[in-house]
């Protein structure tokens, strides 16, 4: 089964190398024309796409539906996005970032694991120039998210599908940890949530909100070992 699915990848792969494949995958270049950036998916380079075979393939969030995602979240908790952090893990050429910039978090960090991807997002990051933008701390770092240190303040944290279900594990794991060390607000956006199960089936998080394509998670805080529950 493995073998099979290991080929189905390996074709799609190939598949997607014709011209024809690569010219449809500029579909989503108005984003780039009106901001003077590289988020496409058109330039990513064979070597980074096949290594996504193994991984996740990168493709950027299309805008609507990121300010969609943005927005039902807001509605939902009413959150004051100043005391945030926004944290993309797998944030390949920063397009996340940049929109999340749209709002006034307190900082934004994105996490990649392919250098050549984040080369491409620290580049972006310093060309980005938008009348809206309400962020400007602004930063990505070439890491496995698997290792990422989450920092202790409130935060949103986005997914684009962007682990096979093991890694997925591994973070959630690391997550739960960090966050029943010191407890604070955290809140999930998982875009295209193939491993749903893989969030709610931890203690740590509860689902509040999303639509097909996209699911909304809240911390749900436990009582430690010396606090009793009322």
């Amino acid at each position: 089964m493995a073998t099979r699915q290991l080929l189905a990848e390996l074709w799609g792969f190939v598949r997607d190398s014709t011209p024809e494949r690569r010219r449809q995958r500029y579909g989503d270049a108005d984003y780039d024309w009106e901001h003077r950036v590289n988020t496409t998916s058109a330039g990513v380079s064979w070597r980074e796409r096949l290594l996504g075979v193994f991984h996740s393939p990168y493709q950027p969030t299309e805008a609507i539906l990121f300010h969609e995602m943005l927005d039902a979240l807001l509605e939902q908790t009413h959150a004051d996005f100043r005391d945030f952090v926004f944290i993309d893990l797998g944030s390949g050429k920063g397009r996340a970032l940049l929109m999340a910039s749209d709002y006034p978090f307190r900082r934004i960090l994105g996490v990649e694991l392919l250098p050549e991807l984040n080369q491409v997002a620290q580049e972006n990051l310093g060309r980005y120039r938008s009348e809206s933008q309400k962020c400007f701390s602004l930063e990505s770092i070439c890491a496995n998210a698997t290792d990422f240190s989450f920092p202790m303040d409130p935060t949103v944290l986005y997914l684009f599908n962007p682990f096979p279900e093991s890694e997925l594990r591994k973070v959630i794991a690391r997550l739960d940890a960090s966050l029943q060390a010191h407890p604070r607000t955290f809140y999930v956006l998982y875009h295209n949530p193939l491993l749903d199960h893989v969030v709610t089936e931890s203690d740590a998080f509860n689902k509040i909100g999303g639509s097909h394509q996209y699911a909304v998670y809240e911390y749900r805080q436990r009582p430690t070992v010396n606090q009793r529950p009322l």
